[in-house]
């Protein structure tokens, strides 16, 4: 199977000299007509992809930012199936990947097969299911399967080598560098240790690798790339969306790109 849209992203932004920056919306937050001028926007701005937060009820991996965030999406009537009907009529006018962030519940009660078809419909390029762990891989790697859409699996600080190399040996797009013990949500700093850890899983992911939870400032963004691929930012840019302040979003993505940093 060749590359996917995906893959072809990512490692074209890395040989520009890039890292790579990832930003998360929840859809349908401020009410699903407004998705796809928010993922227009983020385009704009640089973002390398974007993923997009489906809704949920019971959001174990979310912080407070991202809950009330899916609690004002869930309030206007967002679901699923809407996410998937607007992606579908409007996808094309999005030129960079998307990636599906969602737990496995609202797949489970959609239908996996019809999900993951969906996906390939709407052009969904990749899902990060957050608790799912790999024991269980096998509930969504059949259907996914020749629909080029990529399961990003998630390492955490706790992950031991054996795990992280059997991880890295299966996730597809890129693997998810968890960089905090517990929930998302912005932070001051990071574990002394945090760089051990990112090299960690460099030195043995074929794929990149992006860290993850807690980043929410330019200087996060520059010393995270340091030691891996680039980032996934989520509550800061709900934050920033909320407030209209675009212009500190470019900032954010500004700081992965070249000479920003210092590899």
């Amino acid at each position: 199977m060749g590359k996917t849209f995906l893959e072809n992203t990512l490692q074209a932004e890395l040989k520009r000299g890039n890292k790579l920056f990832i930003p998360y919306v929840m859809a349908g937050d401020g009410g699903i007509e407004t998705l796809i001028s928010t993922l227009k926007k983020l385009e704009e701005a640089g973002a390398t992809a974007i993923e997009v937060g489906i809704p949920f009820s019971d959001p174990v991996a979310d912080g407070p930012t991202i809950q009330e965030a899916g609690k004002r999406a869930l309030e206007k009537g967002t679901t699923l199936r809407k996410v998937f009907d607007v992606l579908k009529e409007r996808r094309e006018e999005i030129g960079i990947p998307l990636i599906f962030m969602t737990y496995i519940n609202p797949i489970y009660k959609y239908g996996v097969e019809r999900f993951f078809g969906d996906c390939k419909n709407a052009g969904v390029d990749g899902v990060i299911i957050p608790d799912l762990p790999l024991e269980h891989y096998d509930l969504v790697k059949a259907s996914s399967r020749g629909k080029g859409v990529a399961i990003i699996q998630l390492a955490t600080l706790t992950s031991p080598l054996e795990r992280v190399k059997e991880l890295a040996s299966v996730t597809e797009g890129f693997l998810y560098a968890v960089t905090i013990n517990g929930i998302t949500g912005t932070r001051e700093g990071f574990a002394e240790d945090i760089s051990l850890h990112l090299n960690k899983l460099k030195s043995n992911s074929p794929v990149p690798v992006l860290a993850g939870f807690g980043i929410s400032s330019p200087d996060h963004v520059r010393s995270m790339s340091e030691n891996c691929d680039g980032v996934v930012v989520g509550s800061k840019i709900i934050d920033l969306i909320q407030q209209g302040s675009f212009d500190k979003i470019r900032e954010l993505i500004g700081a992965s790109k070249t000479g920003a940093f210092h590899s």
